[in-house]
């Protein structure tokens, strides 16, 4: 008892696990009563027990486990999870329970499992039952096939699946258990009840005795079909229905044998063999053995593979086409027997998987029809039935049709048996009339062939198809028989039995026509009713008759207007012909007899009057009595069409215009006059009413009949004129009348005839009626004439584009009512379909498949891949010869499709050309090879390699164009492909099933085989497979629903079908509506514009035709009927209502339909292609708020109402803004629409409209909402790559106006998705609008971050297309100008070629920026304007694109955009405004004026409204840097007055020694400036007579006031380099020297000026520099002898000058440089040239400066001469060394230049010791860890001073490891210094002013060294040319020799020319630029100016020139 107190307290769930049966026993009794308590099934109580439920069922104690089971059974009852437990508890019933004893316990294990099952999960449960059959316990295996049975019974086949266990069932008669058989029978017996005959072939191979028993218990079964008694929770509407059918006694019992019996068809059940392995090896050898028995024995092999039921899937090609060849050539007709029935056995074991073959097998067997043994016969037919069943007749049809006019009867007998025979297999939808039409005319002939039982094939062909499709349906085909004929068709109707007991339409014709008969699909109904709602409605007589209401049905059979008279009035309207006689009884009935008398009068005015007669009587006449034959003929007769008096003849010819008009005019009436009319048609007197009269026959007999009969009478005359004016009257007549109808076919030889005419006016008139033709057919008319000559192919070529965009006229006449009952049918049957067909069906086609031989076929087979390559370029060269071909094309299809999996990839991509080459050529014809060709394609797209995917995509949407979608749905080839695993191939199928089931309006139900595979994508294991997989799956659940998707999901695993059904939740949120049918059945209003019709039709084509390539025009003209005339008064009403206002402002009704998106309630506005349904969803949107006129008038057809509507919206723009910014969602989307429109007058409108909306938007401070934004911009930026300029130049304004309400971040990311786009233009328009947003606004434009954005902007400067290379590269310099170095890091990694590009363009930018400086371009712009950026790579555009275009956007950008407050902007003039400012004569223009205190004051950047300013963007130094630069420019400029107020700017700033420090960095420049302008004095100014002496005074007084306030402050004059101090003291030398200038008023005070400048440049200028530019300068000048002789004396003063100042600068100087400078002096001049000069002061100079170096520095000046190479070889060396001896340093030796050597072995001597210390130092340090690298470096240092230092004596004793270490070591260094030499050489080339000197704190880093480097170099190579000539005299006062022909190996250093040219060559580049603007319009300078020097031409100096000129 003490255990009982222990598990007695433990809660149920722990009891129901204790190891104590009885507290197991406890808990389960407990578990059950809890169960039955619980009433919530979702209460969280059931989830404890999930995992204990298995436990319950599978327990060991039998007592317990009874309870056990009792609670898993009320647990499955009532618990909602139980569903989970299925797969365990089920298997534990099988293995624990039914192998009890007890027969409760296996009642209770049967019961959970049929509860499983009521709970929805019958498919695990029947899984786990069917494992259980495989236990070794029979027991358990009993109770399995009970189970199985029970469930059968109860739930019925629709939820137990039947083919699984009809495929174990044959297993268990076998089994040795006399129970398990005797179970198996009851089950087979049960199976029977419920699928009948579809059991006996999966049982045919069970013992016969089975077999035999199982039929007599079978024939025992009641013939009512069985019930499900049982049913699913989701099943409870049945499970009512049921208990009430109980109830009343089961009076509804055969009501319900359709939903209660599934067919189940036997071939399902069955599994399928595999055959192809089991043919014999030597098959393909026998088949072609010349003796017949061995042809038979293959066949006979084959035969018995055949005979399998059911067939595995294979490629069956080789085997189709060796059965083929027998059949077609084999003459043993045994043989072709044998061979047919082996076709027959492949079709029907294979079914749908044999339609590939289909094609290529029927018109053999066709052929082969000639036999006449009736055995062969039979064989023949049951193979091409066989056939038929795998595929569609409409996929026959070509093949069958290409027979009918065979000359031998038997063909044509059974191909119109096979005919009769396919239409009992089809139905009103699968038999359309497109299909059935070509059909009934190729056997209406054979109802007239000679041929009895041809003829009798032919009525049961056509009996049998008014038997299924109904007889209206057939009845327009058969206008043509008589009444016997139709009867007797109507008779073999009658006989017909339709296939499985159907009833046909045909006997009841108006309820099948009607879609009464329950068999017509609503949406195809909806169709044809759309259709006739389009029609023309002939029966409209104007206004003598009201109009009968809309048509209702696909086809009338009458159109009297509801008047049942059909059979009468048909015998009247084809009228037969009435013999003279007869004619003139009738005339004198109707007509005075006076009349008839003067008919034939030889006096004109007799027969006038008589004319006169005629007409009034025949306008009095009653025109259903006028017998319109009797009074045409009486017209013609003599002299009848021969008249000569014109009057007469005019008379007459009114007269047939009338009785065509008037009376019942039949086409036998207008065969009598037609002749006349069109011979007088071109006659200049008679031709209108000729052409009046050809009008009303056409009103009378219809258009396209007429318009045949008049084209070919006009052409089988010779009389130009006539056939010129009868194609003019054509022309017309079809404006007026439409195209419908109209058989191109029919006269497109005389146009062609008329084309090659000499006559040019008979051209003219073809051209014109192509014209019109054009309006209606559009671009695919031109394939007609793709054979003329150019020159005419070019007249039709500008027709057509005279018209493009254009829409056809509305029709205003139309055929009568008369010949409307006599050719209605066949009229309306041709409207359908010329109007739905693409004009490729007319075009003539060739038959190739001649062409296409066994020979060609093997060579593409062939071994070689060359032969293959030469095979399949015949092929390309036998279609390309042809351009159009019929669809038969022999056996090429199979040879195709191996090479599509060949291994050659180019012979892969060969052939998919040739794929999209034969699409274009085949056009629709192409269907019938889909399964052949088409489906390998979709097997290329699994293709590892890209190019040929994209290949195969690009083939599989050609064919598609031409194909429609059914073909690729239907069967099982779709869900095959999908079953690869293959993530490329599904990626690619799925991408291209998400595009295109969306347009779909049907698909075929076989698209639920593809869900399965669909699934598995869900889960694979590659993710882009996985995304496109979610992507299909709305477009898949929008066909199949929701209900049929989550049904598919039973058979996946639990944790996969939760995955999945959370992913068909989401897609079914977002799931597209089905596209609506293409028109409603008609308003009260009429068809609409009836001619239009036809054109719209073809725009709106059903699945068959081409659902992706849909035009959209006004809202889909085909939708509506309400375009339908109104009566004149109605118009005029209309008129007046549009005076009111075109919006109604409706407070929220916005927000709700923001609203109402956001919940899903509408389609979100977002489609590649607009499709129906939105433009339904916004009309509707708009009835509230849009006048009903105005949206008559968006939504109408006609675009010209489009053009008239937006200039209405445009006048109203103002007056109705609150109103439009209510509506403004709507306007947009509607405009999104007309972007998909092609015709540019809309579009152009639209933009117009687009430009001032966002104008007033932004007047109006409205911003746009996301919602608004989001469906409209996208659709815009797709325009931004429109082929015209005018249209990108406008959506680009429209994008720059869209970032002032709408944020320019939310702008850029939908930006970033346009360069996404396959079209080029639009790429590169996006990037340059991306640029543009980052150059206005800052990086923090870029979303969602700078760098994601910046890669892929960076990705398309490798595209292969040079406009949008540039407009990348241009964007990443954008980035660069705002962002600078940073922008590498940003744009991630770039190819080395992209990268060189991008480092290319960022150079060239630099240097632009420099010579363009900014410029305000208009003073009265906004201060807050942002000023432009001098980097700007958007100013330009790339050479092959029109400049202006961007630079355009930008000004308009600059505009409109609030950007940052202007900084001001020190020394710059606005030449922009002065060049364009005519208004002021002579005055120069004035300087800008500059508030100087706000320069360095911090600036306050206010916060913008729209954007935030980048951070990188530094604004004020790229100003001011920028402004600076363009003043200094200006000091150089050739006006003097430009340089003075250039000088005065900047002196202004000098003087304020605060404000001077903005010129740190521009020294260089600024001095270059200062001494070109005292060349350009010295060389031009003061030779010129015109120019005042006081202004050269003044601007030397400015130079030198400039200078004086500079070199007064030492931190600006130390930035000066030495080149640069070079030249300005050469300059103010020679200015010193100029006598000119003492002529000059104050010109000595002048003098002194320059004078105390000298000493200012001398003490403030770096030391360095000035001492070693006095150097080179006093070389230079000792070296030529043309300058003043004084100038080297006076340069040698200021050396004096600076070797005084040495004592205090010497620590400052870099004596480095001074003694390299030397050096190269003493090169120049050696110690004997230096004695040679007549005056020894250089010498003395030069030996007083180093005595004083020397004096001041000891010894250690010898460590400063490491910049010399080779020291040996300078004197130098040598003279310093006295120098130092003599000083006192080195006593005892003497100091003359004889005792070198020894001096130097003695130096080597006494230093010895010192040397040794300094060597054991360093290797100390090398031996040391911690100063291991000093020591390297300080050794590598030793070395380079003391090149000739023996090391080896400290080496020898050291390891070879130690030796090789510092030899490695010291070589790295090396090559480092020398790397870093390299990069600073290239860092100090200045690009910039601040660049070009180095801080004097790094000496050895100075400029000037690395410009001797590079000057040296370029001597060397020939670059520099030293020797400077004299512009005009005396430029260069200083004229030299080559400096190279004086120096053995270095020059001196180089002259600031260089630098000149390096500071100056961007505004060198500006002003070229500038020059290419402005020579058009600028006059040459009036002034005859002296030759001025190229060198000393400043290039701004021209700008400000012409500028002055401009003034004068």
């Amino acid at each position: 008892m003490g255990d009982n107190s222990e598990w007695l307290k433990l809660p149920i769930d722990q009891k129901c696990e204790h190891k104590v049966w009885k507290a197991r026993l406890s808990g389960y009794e407990e578990a059950l009563s809890l169960y039955q308590r619980i009433d919530d099934e979702k209460s969280p109580e059931w989830g404890k027990y999930l995992g204990l439920i298995k436990k319950f069922v599978t327990e060991s104690n039998a007592v317990a486990q009874l309870k056990g089971l009792e609670a898993a059974l009320a647990f499955v009852e009532n618990a909602h999870v139980a569903g989970k437990t299925t797969g365990d508890v089920v298997s534990g019933v099988v293995t624990k329970v039914f192998n009890q004893p007890k027969v409760r316990a296996k009642e209770l294990g049967m019961d959970i499992c049929l509860t499983y099952i009521e709970i929805e999960k019958a498919e695990v449960v029947q899984d786990e039952l069917i494992k259980g059959l495989e236990n070794k316990n029979p027991k358990i295996v009993v109770a399995c096939i009970e189970t199985l049975r029970k469930a059968l019974s109860e739930f019925g086949s629709k939820i137990v699946t039947l083919k699984p266990i009809v495929k174990i069932l044959p297993k268990q008669f076998e089994s040795r258990e006399k129970a398990v058989r005797e179970e198996a029978k009851l089950l087979a017996v049960e199976i029977y009840k419920w699928i009948r005959d579809a059991l006996r072939p999966p049982l045919q191979k069970i013992n016969s005795v089975q077999l035999k028993e199982l039929e007599e218990e079978w024939e025992k079964l009641p013939s009512t079909p069985p019930k499900q008694t049982r049913f699913l929770r989701s099943q409870q509407d049945l499970k009512a229905k049921f208990e009430q059918q109980q109830a009343q006694g089961d009076q509804s019992e055969g009501e319900d044998e359709p939903e209660t019996v599934p067919s189940v068809d036997p071939y399902e059940l069955l599994e399928a063999v595999e055959v192809l392995s089991k043919i014999p090896k030597d098959f393909y050898d026998k088949i072609e053995a010349k003796k017949w028995q061995e042809r038979k024995e293959a066949l006979e092999a084959v035969e018995v593979l055949a005979k399998n039921p059911k067939l595995e899937n294979g490629d069956y090609g080789d085997l189709v086409r060796a059965l083929k060849k027998v059949v077609g050539k084999d003459t043993n007709v045994m043989l072709v027997s044998v061979a047919a029935k082996c076709l027959a056995g492949l079709a029907n074991g294979l079914r749908k998987k044999f339609g590939t073959y289909a094609g290529q097998v029927v018109p053999t067997i066709l052929e082969k029809f000639k036999e006449k043994k009736p055995q062969v016969v039979q064989a023949l037919q049951e193979a091409i039935d066989a056939i038929f069943l795998t595929t569609t007749l409409q996929h026959l049809s070509e093949d069958v049709l290409a027979v009918m006019d065979n000359k031998n009867p038997s063909i044509k007998q059974q191909a119109s048996l096979f005919l009769a025979r396919s239409f009992k297999h089809q139905t009103q939808s699968t038999l359309p009339k497109g299909v059935l039409k070509p059909l009934c005319a190729a056997l209406i002939k054979q109802v007239n062939d000679s041929a009895p039982e041809v003829r009798d094939a032919a009525f049961e062909a056509l009996g049998t198809a008014m038997k299924v499709i109904g007889e209206k349906a057939v009845n327009p085909f058969l206008a043509d028989l008589d009444k016997l004929k139709l009867d007797k068709i109507k008779e073999c109707a009658d006989k017909v039995e339709l296939s499985g007991g159907r009833k046909g339409a045909g006997g009841g014709g108006d309820k099948a026509a009607g879609g009464g008969g329950g068999k017509k699909p609503p949406v195809k109904a909806a169709a044809e009713a759309s259709k006739s709602s389009a029609q023309p409605k002939k029966s409209q007589p104007g206004s003598s008759k009201p109009a009968s209401g809309p048509v209702k049905k696909g086809k009338p059979a009458s159109a009297a207007g509801g008047k049942a008279k059909k059979a009468a009035d048909g015998k009247e309207s084809v009228e037969s012909e009435l013999s003279p006689e007869v004619c003139e009884d009738l005339a004198a009935g109707v007509l005075p007899a006076s009349c008839l008398q003067q008919l034939d009068s030889a006096n004109w005015k007799e027969r006038l009057a008589s004319m006169e007669e005629f007409q009034r009587a025949v306008e009095t006449m009653d025109p259903t009595s006028m017998p319109c034959q009797a009074l045409v003929k009486m017209l013609a007769k003599k002299p009848g069409w021969k008249e000569t008096n014109f009057q007469v003849m005019q008379m007459k010819l009114h007269i047939v215009a009338l009785v065509g008009q008037r009376g019942q005019f039949s086409k036998t009436s207008a065969l009598v006059v037609l002749d006349g009319l069109v011979d007088k048609v071109g006659d200049v007197k008679c031709g209108g009413n000729a052409k009046e009269a050809l009008t009303a026959i056409g009103e009378a007999c219809s258009l396209p009949w007429t318009a045949e009969q008049v084209v070919s009478l006009a052409f089988s005359q010779k009389n130009p004129k006539n056939q010129a004016e009868t194609l003019n009257w054509l022309t017309n007549a079809m404006k007026e009348f439409g195209f419908a109808g109209v058989k191109v076919k029919g006269f497109i030889n005389n146009v062609k005839t008329a084309l090659g005419a000499t006559n040019p006016a008979v051209r003219t008139a073809a051209i014109g009626l192509l014209g019109v033709m054009y309006l209606y057919m559009g671009a695919p008319l031109r394939m007609f004439f793709e054979d003329e000559k150019p020159a005419l192919l070019s007249q039709i070529d500008a027709e057509f584009v005279k018209l493009q965009g254009q829409s056809p006229p509305a029709p205003i006449r139309f055929t009568k009512k008369a010949a409307a009952e006599e050719d209605a049918d066949e009229v309306d049957g041709e409207q359908e379909e010329d109007g739905g067909q693409d004009a490729m069906d007319l075009l003539p086609r060739t038959d190739v498949g001649d062409k296409i031989t066994s020979d060609l076929v093997s060579k593409i087979e062939d071994k070689n891949w060359k032969i293959r390559k030469e095979g399949l370029d015949e092929v390309a060269a036998i279609i390309s010869e042809a351009k159009f071909i019929k669809a038969n094309i022999g056996e090429l299809p199979l040879a195709l499709k191996g090479r599509l999996s060949d291994s050659n990839k180019i012979l892969v991509q060969q052939t998919l050309t040739m794929l999209q080459q034969l699409a274009t050529a085949m056009g629709p014809g192409l269907k019938q090879h889909v399964k052949a060709l088409g489906i390998p394609v979709i097997t290329v797209l699994g293709d590892s390699k890209p190019n040929v995917r994209t290949a195969a995509m690009a083939t599989l949407q050609s064919w598609v164009e031409q194909t429609g979608m059914k073909e690729w749905l239907e069967g099982e080839d779709m869900s095959e492909e999908l079953k690869r695993e293959n993530p490329f191939l599904r990626q690619e199928l799925l991408g291209w099933l998400a595009e295109k089931l969306p347009g779909l309006r049907t698909a075929p139900a076989d698209l639920m085989l593809c869900v399965p595979q669909l699934y598995a994508c869900l889960e694979d294991r590659n993710g882009d497979v996985r995304k496109k997989a979610q992507d299909a799956l709305p477009m898949f659940m929008m066909h199949l629903g929701y209900d049929k998707m989550c049904k598919a999901t039973g058979k996946l695993k639990p944790a996969s079908k939760d995955q999945v059904m959370g992913m068909l939740e989401k897609a079914r949120a977002v799931m597209p509506a089905k596209p609506a049918g293409p028109a409603k059945a008609g308003s009260g209003k009429g068809s609409g514009e009836p001619s239009r019709a036809s054109s719209v039709s073809r725009s709106t084509e059903d699945l068959d035709s081409k659902p992706d390539v849909k035009k959209v025009r006004g809202g889909a003209a085909a939708k509506k009927g309400p375009a339908g005339k109104k009566p004149a008064a109605k118009n005029v009403k209309d008129e007046e209502d549009r005076s009111g206002p075109l919006f109604t402002f409706i407070p929220n009704a916005k927000e709700q339909r923001i609203k109402e998106e956001k919940q899903l309630k509408i389609l979100k506005w977002n489609f590649i292609t607009p499709r129906d349904e939105y433009v339904e969803q916004l009309k509707v949107q708009m009835l509230t708020c849009f006048a009903k006129w105005l949206q008559d008038e968006l939504f109408h057809f006609d675009f010209q109402r489009h053009v008239k509507a937006i200039g209405v919206m445009i006048e109203r723009l103002e007056s109705e803004s609150q109103a439009t910014i209510g509506c403004l969602d709507l306007i947009l989307k509607w405009f999104t629409l007309r972007f998909f429109d092609t015709n540019t007058t809309v579009l152009m409108k639209v933009l117009e409209y687009l430009k001032l909306l966002f104008a007033m938007l932004n007047r109006e401070n409205y911003h746009l909402t996301e919602y608004e934004a989001s469906s409209f911009v996208p659709y815009l930026i797709l325009k931004v790559g429109e082929s015209k300029d005018v249209v990108r130049k406008d959506v680009r304004a429209i994008l720059t106006m869209l970032c002032k309400v709408y944020p320019a971040s939310k702008v850029f990311p939908l930006l970033m998705d346009g360069t996404k786009s396959k079209n080029s233009k639009q790429r590169a328009e996006c990037l340059e609008e991306l640029g543009c947003l980052i150059e206005g606004y800052g990086m923090n434009v870029c979303q969602p971050t700078p760098a994601k954005s910046l890669k892929d902007i960076a990705v398309h400067i490798g595209d292969r297309d040079t406009s949008v290379r540039n407009a990348a590269l241009n964007t990443v310099v954008a980035v660069y100008n705002v962002c600078g170095e940073q922008v590498y890091k940003l744009i991630g990694n770039l190819s080395e070629k992209d990268m060189s590009m991008l480092e290319e363009r960022i150079k060239r930018s630099a240097k632009k920026a420099a010579a363009n400086p900014p410029k305000q371009s208009a003073p009265e712009r906004p201060q807050r304007e942002h000023p432009a950026n001098p980097n700007g790579t958007f100013l330009r555009k790339p050479a092959q694109e029109d400049p202006n275009k961007l630079n355009q956007a930008r000004q308009n950008a600059q505009l409109s955009e609030p950007n940052h407050p202007s900084i001001p902007k020190e020394f710059q003039l606005d030449l922009d405004m002065i060049e364009m400012d005519q208004s002021r004569v002579c005055e120069l223009p004035d300087l800008v004026q500059h508030k100087l205190d706000e320069l360095l004051e911090p600036i306050m950047i206010p916060e913008p409204k729209m954007r935030s300013v980048s951070p990188h963007f530094d604004d004020l130094h790229n100003s001011t840097a920028s402004t600076i630069n363009f003043v200094i420019s200006q000091v150089a400029s050739g006006d003097v007055n430009t340089s003075i107020q250039a000088l005065a700017q900047i002196d202004e700033v000098l003087r304020q020694e605060d404000k001077a420090e903005v010129m740190s960095g521009h020294i260089d420049q600024f001095l270059i400036a200062t001494f070109m302008q005292l060349r350009l004095i010295y060389s031009t100014h003061l030779a010129d007579d015109r120019l005042e002496k006081s202004d050269i005074s003044k601007l030397y007084s400015c130079i030198i006031g400039n200078m004086l306030s500079l070199f007064s402050m030492e931190a600006l004059a130390k930035e000066a380099s030495m080149g640069v101090l070079k030249d300005l003291m050469h300059g103010l030398i020679m200015l010193m020297l100029d006598a000119r200038v003492e002529d000059i008023k104050d010109g000595q005070q002048l003098i002194r000026s320059v004078n105390l400048l000298v000493i200012k440049v001398l003490e403030k200028s770096d030391q360095t520099n000035i001492i070693s530019a006095l150097l080179v300068l006093l070389q230079e000048g000792l070296v030529t002898t043309a300058g003043p002789p004084m100038s080297s004396e006076l340069v040698m003063k200021c050396l004096w000058r600076m070797i005084r100042f040495l004592p205090t600068t010497i620590d400052s100087i870099n004596l480095d440089r001074i003694l390299l400078d030397v050096h190269n002096f003493m090169k120049v001049f050696p110690k004997e040239k230096l004695k040679q000069l007549k005056s020894d002061v250089p010498h003395r100079t030069l030996k007083t400066l180093l005595h004083t170096l020397c004096k001041l520095t000891g010894a250690k000046i010898l460590d400063h001469l490491s910049m010399i190479e080779n020291r040996n070889e300078s004197e130098l060396e040598a003279h310093l060394r006295r120098v130092v001896k003599h000083s006192g340093y080195l006593p005892g030796f003497k100091s003359d230049y004889g005792n070198e050597k020894s001096g130097l072995r003695t130096e080597d001597r006494v230093s010895k010791a010192k040397v040794s210390d300094i060597l054991s130092e360093i290797f100390k340090k090398i031996g040391s860890k911690e100063n291991t690298k000093e020591g390297l470096t300080e050794l590598y240092e030793y070395k380079q001073k003391y090149s000739d230092a023996d090391l080896e004596p400290f080496l020898k004793n050291t390891s070879q490891f130690f030796q090789s270490y510092v030899e490695r070591g010291l070589r790295l260094i090396e090559s480092e210094r020398e790397a870093k030499a390299r990069i600073q050489t290239s860092a100090v080339i200045p690009q910039h002013g601040g660049d070009s000197s180095v801080s004097s704190t790094n000496e050895e880093l100075k400029p000037a060294v690395y410009y001797e480097r590079l000057k040296i170099l370029r001597q060397r190579q020939g670059l520099e040319n030293t020797s400077r000539g004299t512009g005009g005299g005396d430029e260069e006062p200083q004229h030299r020799p080559p400096i190279s022909s004086l120096l053995s190996s270095k020059p001196p250093v180089a002259s600031s020319t260089d630098m000149l040219q390096s500071k100056l060559s961007q505004l060198k580049e500006s002003r070229e630029l500038y020059q290419q603007e402005q020579n058009t319009h600028s006059p040459a300078h009036g002034h005859a100016r002296s030759a001025l020097p190229a060198a000393n031409l400043d290039d701004l100096r021209k700008r400000l020139e012409k500028i002055k000129s401009n003034r004068q």
